[in-house]
């Protein structure tokens, strides 16, 4: 069974979904899922994570991203990007090269954005996309997101492109429509492209095409080296038939490892057996996912 991550450069016009259910019908997989969705309009790296691994893809979603991105001042649309309808036109205006800097900076650090109607977020366990369809999506409340790094790469009135890393949960056709209108003429995003999903780069990504010539062995992340970050542990057998009965595991367990935090708890071979977490004053680990309960021992 194939247990391991996938990264995948995602075309313009599919959706993260039928990507995924693409890689998970190429690979056999029995289970697939993605860490972090694109719009359809946008391509770029996908994370998919297949059977036993689909239980990291939290580990990822809320990692730091990165885009590179084309804002159209002058149109704004309902949906913040070019898939939606004209909802403003405006003169793109004059705008000087220190001008577009000095706004373009503006939004470096930590930020409010209110997320957009045409989105995957729920409301009552709906999503708000489907509710402003209907003209009746709820105006969600400001949240925090930060913004480590925008710069501009090249502009071409009323074109401009430009680059960002930010925080997982960031919405770039957001920051784009608030750009426009602190510039004062408005702007929609009309390309996106992820090029960087937590410690993963899109120079790593496959296409479809390269996904069904080539072998998944050869490109599949292992499931202890897709979280290098999050320090391990070589169980011994004792410890190993504790994990996957699911039985409590204390200090006495696991010696020299007496931070809190994050641990990998790995066998010999570097099988990912389960991730564990403790703070500091706790005597016990708690377990954060275990990989090897339905394999025994």
């Amino acid at each position: 069974m194939l247990n391991g991550i996938l990264l995948m450069d995602k075309p313009e016009g599919m959706s993260s979904a039928q990507l995924t259910a693409r890689v998970k019908k190429i690979s056999g997989a029995s289970k697939a899922g993605h860490a972090g969705t694109l719009d359809p309009f946008a391509s770029g790296l996908i994370i998919c994570c297949l059977n036993r691994a689909t239980k990291l893809s939290t580990f990822f979603l809320h990692g730091e991203k990165s885009y590179e991105a084309v804002l159209r001042m002058g149109i704004e649309t309902d949906t913040q990007d070019r898939t939606g309808e004209i909802r403003a036109r405006s003169a793109p205006g004059s705008f000087s090269a220190q001008e577009l800097e000095r706004v373009f900076r503006s939004f470096a650090g930590t930020i409010r954005q209110i997320p957009p109607a045409y989105s995957a977020l729920k409301h009552r366990g709906v999503p708000l996309y489907k509710l402003a369809r209907k003209g009746k999506a709820p105006e969600k409340p400001p949240r925090e997101v930060h913004i480590s790094e925008i710069c501009i790469l090249e502009t071409s009135l009323p074109d401009i492109r430009f680059r960002v890393s930010c925080s997982g949960g960031t919405y770039i056709r957001t920051l784009a429509a608030d750009i426009g209108r602190k510039l004062g003429c408005g702007a929609h995003l009309t390309e996106l492209r992820r090029t960087a999903s937590s410690h993963f780069r899109i120079s790593d990504a496959l296409t479809l095409p390269e996904l069904e010539k080539d072998s998944l062995s050869a490109h599949l992340v292992s499931p202890d080296a897709a979280l290098p970050h999050i320090p391990s542990y070589t169980a011994d057998e004792k410890l190993q038939k504790k994990i996957c009965h699911g039985q409590a595991i204390s200090l006495r367990d696991i010696p020299r490892q007496n931070e809190g935090g994050l641990l990998k708890l790995l066998d010999r071979e570097r099988t990912l057996l389960a991730i564990v977490h403790r703070k500091k004053e706790e005597e016990m680990y708690n377990y954060s996912c275990v990989f090897c309960a339905d394999r025994g021992i």
